[in-house]
């Protein structure tokens, strides 16, 4: 969900456990800004539809500052499955905090839950997504 060409995390194999620290490479415009987030919590639940996932909060790093959360949730009753992304943010980065750059940051955000979604789709179908650039 994250492997998207224009967007990497660091590191990919850290344990999704509160308190691990990552950090998201992204590049726009092309320039790469590294924002980093520490896991604020984790959930499972197994009834009566399976559900895992985490969220994240900002660190003074990152461009934005809010929280972001993942989940998957799965339906054994119609085998039917759902990744969802909930996030509030503002602009932490001066340049984001007006004009063309609030509006190009919320642009950025809509596409990562759209490329984020069509890699987690890929996944599942058991494809490698071709990286947006």
């Amino acid at each position: 969900m994250f492997a998207l060409g224009w967007l990497e995390l660091f590191w990919p194999d850290t344990p999704i456990q509160v308190g691990s620290t990552v950090a998201v490479l992204v590049r726009t415009l092309g320039v790469w800004s590294l924002n980093a987030c520490r896991i604020v919590y984790v959930f499972e639940d197994d009834a009566p539809i399976r559900s895992y996932g985490f969220a994240y909060g900002t660190l003074p790093e990152h461009a934005e500052q809010g929280e972001e959360r993942f989940s998957i949730e799965w339906d054994q009753s119609d085998d039917s499955v759902w990744y969802d992304i909930l996030a509030f943010s503002r602009p932490r980065h001066w340049l984001l905090r007006a004009g063309l750059g609030y509006r190009y940051g919320r642009r950025l955000q809509k596409r990562f839950s759209r490329d984020s979604m069509s890699a987690m789709v890929a996944a599942v179908r058991g494809q490698t997504p071709a990286p947006a650039l």
